[in-house]
Order: structure tokens, then C-alpha cells, then sequence
């Protein structure tokens, strides 16, 4: 370790109140653990920042496509994007919050005609890897990553080893027929749930070892929210490793599940909202929930949503968190309203 990034982390200037505060909603003592990966995940954490003093995030790190998939070929490291996509989601809404968290989502383009190495590249992906390389330690490296952008609450992988996700999809050959093929890759995976049904996902190293921080800000979480995002390969992988399922279904953190604004994508094409619930029942028929946040207009059987739920221990809250731009986004303000309302009244 370079002598120079020994010491206390470095704090970002603000002088800013978190969000939320002056209006009395927000609670610096509430710790809240979300899981999750991507967007969906991001939304989560803008919710999150208006209304907990301590937050953590615990990432996939299962990403093999684009500036990510890249990077961890090779270089043999964790995919960073999706910490990168959660650091900036944790930024502050001030000058300096917002240009760090706009830095770290910078992408490199080279001029045209030219394809060059930085091409895609986002700049926030290469830091956290050079923060890796400097330290040796992916946990202490995205410490310091979250010390520069003044992120309020700190970003840890699932794993503290690259994941890689499979499943089996279900789809008619040309002659019509029903064949099952296995998808490896999660950008492969993603996509591949497209007109037909993913099934059978599992992770490699099918017992890799779960990050031990991630496991202790669990068991000391008051909630732990699991979702919303792509439900197999942003959500479920949480599930799929064993120590970090057994350190949810043992924390006396209560839970909740964010479902997603529609049911209708690549891949869970077919499945209602019910049936997402009944995915997490499969893959973890101990875990039990305590209220599942959703949209009314995304859920098409609200009974039989409602009884799927309390199939996980559940209560349902049916809450309008959708962004209202004609995109399925949540709204950061109206799902921080959502989560209060979910965390008091449980």
C-alpha cells in the first residue's frame, strides 16, 4: 500500500443539509441496506438519501458487458460499473455532488473514424480500478472512491470476487419445438429472456465467499431493501450466494422488496408481478418480508399479487412511485415517501 493513502479518508466540503431534513423526514440514525444493481439500484439510493443517515449499498458484481465487461477481462477485477453507477447515485444534490457524480458518469468518446482504447470507458470506472490496483483492497478502494465524492453512506461488492450468472431459457427452434439452452453471461442472460422463460440461473464460484462487510452491515441494518431492477440479474444474484442469503434470512433487519414499474421486459416476458414474488420464494423459501412496495398500474392481479406477498410474510403498499415521463422510472421523491410510509408503519 502507497504511504500516501494511509490515514483518515478525506471529507468532501459541505456544509449542505441532507436532503430532506428541513422538511423533518429525515432520520440520521435510520441505517438502511440496499441490494441491487444498475438503475434500479440507483433509484433506490436517490430515495434513500432523502430520507436515512446511514446508508450502504451491496452491489452485483456479476456485470460482463460494455466498459465493465472490458475492464474485468483484462484486468481480472471486479466489473466496477455497477459501484460506479451506486457512488453517484449517493452524491450529493450540491455543486460538488452534482460535478463529481457527472465526472464519474463521463464516458470517453473518440473522434470519429477512430476507434480507440478509451472508447466507452467511463472515467469513474477507471478511478475505482486504480484505487483497486494502489490499494489491494476493493472494499477500502471504493471507501476512498465515496471520501472524494462526498457520497452519504459507503458502496460495498456483493463478493469480493467476480461472479459469473447462468441460466437455462426456454425457447421453439425453427422447426417448432421447445428446446432449453443454457445462457452464460449477464448481459447474454438479459437479454436472452426475450419471448421466452429464464429459468435455472446460478452463480460461479457457486459458493464464493460474500464480502464480509456486506454481511455485518446487514445483520446490523434496521431495513434491508432488496430491488427494484432486472429481477435476475440485478436482483436475484443476492439470493444466489449462500453466505449473503443465510445473512439475510438471519438479520433481525426488517425487509422490504421494491417491485419494478413493468413486468414486461427482456427478461421476465410473460411473468406478472405475482410471479416475481414467486421467484424470490424459489430461491429463497426461507426469507421472509416484511411489505412489498409497488405501483398499482404495474400490478395487473392486485388480489392475487396481494396473497403471493403474504406468501413471503408481506404486506403489500401500493404507492404511486413512478416518474410520470412516460418511461418506467421510479421517482426518487415519491419513492422516499413510499419507503417512510413503508418504514413506519411496519
Amino acid at each position: 500500500m502507497s504511504s500516501h493513502f494511509t490515514g483518515q479518508l478525506p471529507l468532501a466540503p459541505s456544509s449542505v443539509p441532507a436532503p430532506g431534513q428541513q422538511a423533518g423526514t429525515y432520520d440520521p440514525t435510520l441505517r438502511v441496506t440496499a441490494l441491487g444493481g444498475g438503475h434500479g439500484l440507483s433509484a433506490t439510493l436517490r430515495a434513500l438519501r432523502l430520507i436515512a443517515g446511514e446508508i450502504t449499498a451491496v452491489v452485483t458484481v456479476a456485470d460482463d458487458g460494455g466498459s465493465s465487461g472490458r475492464i474485468r477481462r483484462e484486468m481480472d477485477v471486479l466489473p466496477p460499473g455497477d459501484l460506479r453507477m451506486a457512488l453517484a447515485a449517493l452524491c450529493d444534490d450540491t455543486d460538488w455532488g452534482r460535478t463529481w457524480r457527472d465526472v464519474m458518469q463521463h464516458r470517453f468518446t473518440s473522434k470519429e473514424g477512430t476507434e480507440a482504447t478509451l472508447d466507452n470507458h467511463s472515467l469513474g470506472n477507471l478511478l475505482i480500478v486504480a484505487l483497486w490496483e494502489l490499494l489491494g483492497d476493493p472494499v477500502g478502494g471504493l471507501r476512498w472512491a465515496g471520501a472524494l465524492l462526498g457520497a452519504r453512506g459507503q458502496v460495498l461488492p456483493m463478493s469480493t470476487v467476480p461472479l459469473t450468472i447462468s441460466g437455462a431459457v426456454l425457447s421453439e427452434n425453427e422447426k417448432g419445438e421447445l428446446v432449453r439452452r443454457t445462457v452464460t453471461g449477464q448481459s447474454s442472460l438479459a437479454a436472452a429472456g426475450k419471448n421466452t422463460r429464464v429459468s435455472h440461473i446460478r452463480l460461479e464460484p457457486e459458493n464464493a465467499p460474500a464480502c464480509e462487510e456486506s454481511m455485518e452491515a446487514i445483520e446490523l441494518s434496521d431495513w434491508i431493501v432488496l430491488g427494484p431492477g432486472s429481477w435476475y440479474t440485478s436482483v436475484l444474484p443476492h439470493l444466489l450466494l449462500p453466505e449473503l442469503r443465510e445473512a439475510l434470512v438471519r438479520t433481525p433487519a426488517r425487509k422490504a422488496l421494491v417491485m419494478n414499474l413493468t413486468t414486461d421486459t427482456a427478461e421476465t416476458s410473460g411473468m406478472n408481478a405475482a410471479d416475481h414474488l414467486e421467484v424470490i420464494h424459489h430461491y429463497a423459501p426461507d426469507l421472509r418480508l416484511d411489505v412489498v412496495i409497488a405501483d398499482q398500474d404495474a400490478v395487473q392481479d392486485a388480489q392475487g399479487f396481494v396473497e403471493a406477498a403474504e406468501r413471503l410474510g408481506a404486506s403489500v403498499l401500493f404507492s404511486r412511485v413512478g416518474a410520470g415521463s412516460g418511461t418506467p422510472t421510479h421517482d426518487p421523491l415519491r419513492l422516499a415517501l413510499a419507503f417512510q410510509e413503508a418504514f413506519t408503519g411496519s
